[in-house]
């Protein structure tokens, strides 16, 4: 395996302090915004799940091939960030802004995070853009149908009409490695409909989209394009 380079280190820095930013004071006060325009308590914090989805999870996991050369920090990263989550929740001292106490959905979005794409890298022999693609489903599709279905209905509900517009996002950005790819935005986009408590959809979407690509690389290669 390759080792960690300096830069890495770096950019590892930078994107957790990012993440920091975005979590602890960003979203903290787009949620003192949010109630201040009397917004409802749970409006403001799925809003801001939603965009700790896009600003923190996709968009690190959209630099992520660019800048790092395996997945040991980001990984790591993740694996940290489940942790940070967690405490909270243990503590009965939950981040009130995003958190809440009927669910630690949080956790297993950061655990799925690296999880994904470190073992897409690893399946695929280094292309990091296996794992991130699934990763990116999960972080900005499912983000974009929520921030839709709180405009529609002010509350955490399932509806098509944010599945549809998810699958607008999926199905191009999965187009990216081939027929494969659109088929598993496709996937995504469904499954996200459906509850399987106690298994959240930060589990079942990534964790499913991957499986087509898996599967595609074992049984038909040629849906694939790297």
């Amino acid at each position: 395996m390759l080792p960690i380079s300096f830069e890495e280190i770096i950019a590892t820095i930078v994107l957790f302090a990012w993440i920091i930013a975005v979590v602890m004071f960003l979203t903290k006060k787009l949620y003192n915004v949010m109630i201040g325009k009397k917004l409802a308590y749970n409006v403001a914090v799925y809003y801001n799940r939603k965009i700790i989805h896009i600003l923190a999870g996709g968009l690190v996991a959209f630099l992520t091939p660019l800048i790092f050369k395996t997945p040991i920090l980001p990984f790591s990263m993740a694996l940290v960030l489940a942790v940070l989550t967690y405490i909270p929740h243990r503590t009965g001292k939950l981040m009130y802004w995003f958190q809440t106490e009927d669910n630690m959905y949080e956790i297993s979005f950061c655990i799925m995070w690296g999880v994904i794409i470190a073992f897409g890298w690893l399946v695929s022999n280094g292309n990091f853009w296996f794992g991130v693609l699934p990763v990116l489903f999960m972080s900005i599709g499912d983000a974009v149908t929520g921030i839709v279905r709180n405009m529609l209905y002010k509350r955490r509900t399932k509806s098509w009409w944010g599945n549809l517009i998810m699958a607008s996002f999926s199905v191009p950005i999965g187009a990216t490695l081939g027929f494969a790819g659109i088929i598993a935005g496709a996937l995504a986009s469904f499954i996200e409909h459906f509850e399987f408590n106690p298994i959240d959809d930060n589990v079942t979407v990534p964790a499913s989209s991957f499986i087509i690509l898996l599967l595609a690389k074992v049984f038909a290669p040629w849906m694939l394009t790297f």
